[in-house]
């Protein structure tokens, strides 16, 4: 049950007010992760760069079409977390990303 001090938030889908808290545990749950051209990812998929990526802190540039393998799926649906030869700890948006 929502607490008193709940804000509310209209749901488009069944037309009824109901608390955030309980709207944004049913996205989470219900949140899947997909790349640029909307197809689903899921941990351990390879994807590929579509746009050349200047990577912060690194001093360097992902060029398009590298292949990027074994990614892992964070708590935000928009970013995966990548290993790369060269970056430790690489975050990618999935909005610059296709599956192979």
């Amino acid at each position: 049950m929502a607490a008193d001090n709940d804000d509310y938030v209209y749901d488009e889908a069944t037309g009824e007010w109901r608390p955030a808290s309980e709207m944004a545990a049913a996205a989470a749950a219900g949140a899947e992760v997909r790349d640029a051209s909307g197809t689903v990812l899921k941990d351990g998929d390879s994807v590929t760069l579509i746009k050349d990526l200047k990577v912060k802190g690194a001093g360097q540039t992902l060029k398009q079409g590298t292949v990027i393998k074994s990614i892992r799926l964070t708590d935000n649906p928009e970013e995966i977390d990548c290993r790369h030869d060269a970056i430790k700890g690489l975050v990618l948006r999935t909005e610059f990303v296709r599956k192979r």
